[in-house]
């Protein structure tokens, strides 16, 4: 296994279900594709990548715990925890069985919470308070934000001014285009200028799903660089690594960031 931020996280899961007898125990894990609508209820603005159906929401179950991971290759599965154990992580979509699986067992074990997507108006809520969190508290001047996010490309471009933003994306259809007053650009090759030009970087948690995260990290590490990773989709690899993360209003917990909850 290579020292990937996700081959850490899986060994020290491994450790945990491990410790708690889970693993040989006969339990079933239920995965399953859910609806946008079900995922993140029926906000106003339309142009979500899950709303649009360039991604899509799984949601893992084990006992009373769910969780949910944004993937663009969803896949369902139904088998004991050491099945997805051993699944090698060689694909969006086993990774994001994966990771939605270790997420809802860390809730169940009550070490994470914030497994599930906010609904209804909280994702714009979410992206005004990430975009006022990063300018106020942490006084930054520009950010490169990975992963087009509408609703936070449009606070922080409202925020910083679109000069002061750079956004990459990994989706042809994005790349080229202008957002915002931003032109995207491609996420494939333009991982290294971004986090350069950037005085911060914040990036979604899903970039652990499609492969691109250590890249990133490894940016980010170059030219030391401030960052956040938001969402629901990393809760349980930043728990595990101590990555710091944002996620304002996923649901069963209060707001968390870096590890420590904020009021």
């Amino acid at each position: 296994m290579n020292d990937s931020m996700l081959s850490q996280s899986k060994e020290r899961f491994e450790k945990i279900a491990r410790d708690y007898n889970l693993l040989n125990e006969d339990i079933s894990v239920l995965v399953k594709t859910i609806s946008p609508e079900e995922a993140i209820g029926k906000p106003a603005r339309r142009d979500f990548p899950i709303v649009i159906g360039k991604e899509r929401v799984i949601k893992a179950v084990f006992k009373e715990a769910a969780a949910h991971a944004f993937t663009d290759s969803p896949k369902e599965f139904i088998g004991k925890l050491q099945d997805i154990i051993d699944m090698p992580l060689d694909s969006n979509g086993q990774r994001a069985i994966f990771i939605a699986t270790m997420n809802a067992v860390l809730k169940h074990l009550n070490i994470i919470d914030t497994t599930l997507h906010c609904k209804n108006e909280e994702p714009e809520k979410c992206a005004q308070v990430i975009a006022s969190f990063i300018k106020e508290k942490l006084k930054s001047k520009s950010v490169g934000l990975i992963g087009l996010n509408p609703a936070v490309a449009e606070a922080l471009s409202k925020s910083f001014g679109p000069e002061n933003i750079r956004i990459n994306d990994l989706n042809p259809q994005n790349i080229n285009t202008i957002k915002f007053g931003v032109t995207i650009r491609d996420g494939n090759t333009m991982t290294d200028r971004l986090v350069q030009e950037s005085d911060f970087v914040l990036l979604t948690g899903t970039t652990f799903v499609n492969g691109t995260f250590d890249g990133i990290w490894e940016a980010i590490q170059k030219y030391g660089k401030d960052y956040l990773i938001y969402g629901v989709t990393c809760t349980g690899i930043c728990n595990l690594t101590g990555l710091d993360r944002i996620c304002p209003y996923g649901r069963d917990s209060v707001q968390r960031c870096g590890g420590t909850d904020q009021s």
